[in-house]
């Protein structure tokens, strides 16, 4: 029944504001991905975070508000990732193949494949301006790495490159939803590096990459 529409998790006074708000969030993001996003009504979504359309409304005054905090969730954590790198004592390529596998990694292991999201026409609304933002802001952090690293071809079509390949982990999961995440973030993080011009790393290196993610600050 774990699926099913009108789930008591979170109805009523009983919920607190936050549960309710991450059920909205579960339930559209599981709608969004699987139904899409313009066939989903805020009706549906209530009804499957077991919640009152009113309810959502409270947290959320439209469909588009949602899309926006779903779409945060996919930035955010790479971003913070991204601005304890780019300052770090390491090489860049270790930085930059950290910064790449955590960032494909979380694309790639979140319950719902939400990087597809960024496929949606909506993405040009308006109301996401602040999403394109930060993720311009993230796009700017790798082109940060990348143009550290010297080679013939300009640092921004280098990181064009780059990105575009770090987030085509949505399609691929999308196409193939039993693929090896790890993985396939390391060999995406190998193929970035080969994109920006840097060399291969060798194994103590990834292992110092890894090791950059586990260090707070």
């Amino acid at each position: 029944m774990s699926g099913g529409v009108g789930r008591p998790r979170a109805s009523g006074a009983t919920a607190s504001s936050q549960d309710a708000k991450r059920a909205v969030l579960e339930a559209a993001a599981e709608l969004f991905t699987t139904t899409g996003y313009a066939a989903t009504t805020t009706r549906a979504i209530a009804e499957r975070a077991g919640l009152r359309q009113a309810s959502l409304y409270y947290h959320f005054p439209a469909k588009e508000d949602i899309l926006c905090a779903l779409l945060a969730e996919t930035v955010h954590p790479s971003l913070e990732v991204a601005r304890t790198l780019i300052d770090a004592r390491a090489d860049v390529g270790v930085r930059l193949w950290a910064l790449t596998y955590s960032d494909a990694r979380l694309l790639g292991t979140a319950r719902h494949n939400l990087g597809v999201l960024y496929l949606l026409p909506e993405i040009a609304s308006p109301g996401l301006a602040l999403f394109r933002a930060e993720r311009a802001g993230l796009k700017a952090a790798y082109g940060k790495l990348i143009e550290r690293i010297p080679d013939d071809a300009p640092a921004a079509t280098r990181t064009d490159l780059v990105f575009g390949l770090v987030e085509s982990i949505a399609v691929m999961r999308r196409d193939e939803p039993d693929r090896d995440i790890e993985a396939h973030s390391r060999h995406c993080a190998d193929g970035v590096l080969r994109l920006a011009g840097h060399p291969r790393l060798a194994d103590e290196q990834r292992s110092a990459a890894l090791s950059l993610l586990d260090t707070p600050g």
